[in-house]
């Protein structure tokens, strides 16, 4: 317990006070915190209790739930927030979008990968063919397929341009050779959405071309890459005379560099995750307000209580950054911006939750829901995933270079 006299945080309990306005909620109109509210209550009867608290303790979901969940959106018509209507996606405003998304991460539902209704399917609608859009769509809204990008290459990382992995044309279909690596889910993957080099030109961001094709094919081998956290969720594919139907061919040949930067502007902003950090925040909160906690003067600890504090004032001043882009439309700056900042600012709340729980926070793995340290763990691998955000939709690095060709000159 928190002693008297000393300010306590929030309640006891790790869940957010969603009962009462918040600093969002004042930057809404009617429609919209109705929005909010509708979306808040749907994913508190979609996402099953055990699983919320699995996903606010930093543990993984399984394939399945997160399929689940993906489902029990799609016949609620929600499958592709920010797909137009025409494409069966919802035709939500960006601010509609933004509060979705910020919903999900608050609720604690478990994460939807981006590959599918956030990258390759808009690439599809955009650029592919009538039968593409036909099959892959609905397939992609409703969970059934579930993707992977074949990006980068163990010398073509950031430099995306320099991939080597390449399509042979052979009449009816293309003969593939080569290997991606850091492809996350390609072990459970159904499908990969893969640029490849189909000719050898002048510039090198020319010659490139996208393909989409089963991950079962006779010649895909895929190898799991143990990340820091111990999950396998990352791995190396190796292409071995794979032939891919001329089918699975995405606009022209040729033309794959520019649907490839098409596909990326998606990625960086869906790494902002305000309200998956919202919600750590109100976690790390009620870390703070415990024993564990308090200094040698019975109070808790001035130093840590101060960085809480500007940690909530930078997650707010986030939060109404991210609003007021999305009020204004895209800007490569901006989007660049948002992902740093979230990115860190991930990073910044695993660490002090780490350092919030004591001893408890080297608990790794499956602990019994009777120990002591149940409750936290999950803490330490939350922190060890969080560390991979500054690399993943583009390095750090390369955004803070965007905004200073971009804003600074």
């Amino acid at each position: 317990m928190v002693p008297e006299n000393v300010v306590s945080f929030q309640p006891a309990g790790t869940h957010l006070d969603q009962s009462a306005p918040d600093h969002i909620d004042l930057l809404l109109d009617d429609g919209l915190r109705g929005f909010r509210l509708e979306v808040r209550r749907f994913l508190r009867s979609a996402v099953p209790e055990d699983l919320r608290e699995r996903v606010d303790r930093g543990l993984p979901s399984s394939k399945s739930e997160i399929v689940a969940l993906q489902r029990a959106l799609n016949e609620r018509g929600w499958g592709a927030p920010s797909w137009p209507e025409e494409h069966g996606g919802t035709g939500w405003t960006p601010m509609q979008q933004f509060l979705f998304n910020y919903e999900l991460g608050a609720n604690a539902a478990p994460p939807l990968p981006p590959f599918g209704t956030g990258m390759v399917g808009p690439v599809i609608y955009t650029f592919g063919s009538r039968e593409q859009k036909d099959f892959y769509l609905p397939r992609i809204r409703s969970g059934e397929d579930w993707w992977c990008q074949g990006f980068s290459e163990s010398g073509a990382g950031s430099d995306l341009a320099s991939l080597s992995t390449r399509a042979e044309d052979a009449g009816d279909h293309f003969l593939v050779n080569g290997e991606k690596t850091w492809t996350t889910h390609a072990l459970c993957a159904d499908r990969i959405f893969c640029l490849v080099r189909t000719s050898k030109e002048e510039r090198k961001q020319d010659g490139f071309t996208c393909l989409v094709f089963d991950m079962d094919l006779p010649g895909i081998e895929v190898r799991p890459i143990l990340g820091i956290d111990g999950s396998h969720s990352l791995n190396s594919i190796h292409f071995k005379d794979v032939e891919v139907p001329r089918s699975g061919l995405v606009g022209d040949m040729g033309k794959g560099w520019g649907y490839a930067r098409f596909l990326l502007q998606n990625e960086g902003i869906g790494l902002t995750c305000t309200g998956r950090s919202r919600r750590q925040l109100a976690r790390l909160k009620t870390y703070a307000d415990r024993a564990m906690m308090q200094g040698a003067s019975g109070r808790p600890s001035p130093s840590f209580l101060t960085e809480v504090a500007r940690v909530d004032a930078e997650l707010t001043a986030l939060e109404v950054c991210e609003i007021r882009m999305r009020s204004h439309g895209p800007n490569p700056a901006a989007a660049s911006m948002l992902k740093v900042r979230g990115s860190e600012m991930q990073q910044h709340l695993t660490a002090l939750l780490v350092d919030s729980v004591g001893h408890g926070g080297v608990a790794f793995g499956p602990v019994p829901h009777e120990s002591d340290h149940a409750e936290t763990a999950g803490v330490m691998q939350d922190y060890l995933h969080s560390r991979r955000l500054s690399m993943f939709g583009t390095t750090n690095e390369i955004h803070r270079d965007i905004i200073a060709r971009t804003v600074l000159g």
